[in-house]
């Protein structure tokens, strides 16, 4: 399993089966990573929200019912997460590579994510409970953006083909 600016270097055109990790990791891992880099992680706790029961489907139904349930995520204002680091988070997301971190300051819902970024930062909302425990909001397109980190995945291992 691997994900894209994490740890796809360690691929090997020797492996038989190769996964591209899940939206989820995808999402996580980059933040993760900017977090724990600059400031360390001892424990964490990842909460995923999905609006759409296993009972609906995952893309929208003829009848628009899926797609208005999933445009209406709305993250609770709690303020910025300062422990976490807005600046560092905000510098990682001009680094390369592109379409990897991205940041948002912006008042939004989830129907605003229609992008490539496997991991969008959102600086308005989330909390801190104290100083070891920091609830950091991520903002991710579960099927354009995964299918991107998949195509970026697949290009790099032809490279080393």
């Amino acid at each position: 399993m691997f994900v894209m600016d994490m740890d796809h270097e360690k691929y090997d055109s020797s492996l038989k089966t190769v996964n591209n990790a899940s939206y989820t990791i995808n999402c996580l891992a980059p933040q993760a990573k900017v977090i724990h880099d600059n400031s360390g992680i001892v424990e964490g706790l990842v909460i995923t929200v999905h609006t759409i029961t296993a009972t609906k489907k995952t893309v929208d139904s003829p009848s628009g019912i899926c797609g208005v349930m999933a445009q209406n995520i709305i993250p609770e204002s709690t303020g910025i997460v300062k422990a976490v680091g807005k600046k560092m988070v905000k510098q990682a997301s001009k680094d390369p590579p592109k379409d990897i971190s991205g940041y948002n300051e912006d008042q939004v819902v989830s129907c605003n994510f229609n992008d490539t970024y496997a991991s969008i930062f959102d600086a308005r909302v989330g909390s801190t409970l104290n100083v070891n425990f920091v609830n950091v909001i991520s903002w991710y397109d579960n099927e354009y953006s995964y299918n991107n980190r998949s195509v970026d995945f697949m290009a790099y291992m032809t490279s080393k083909e």
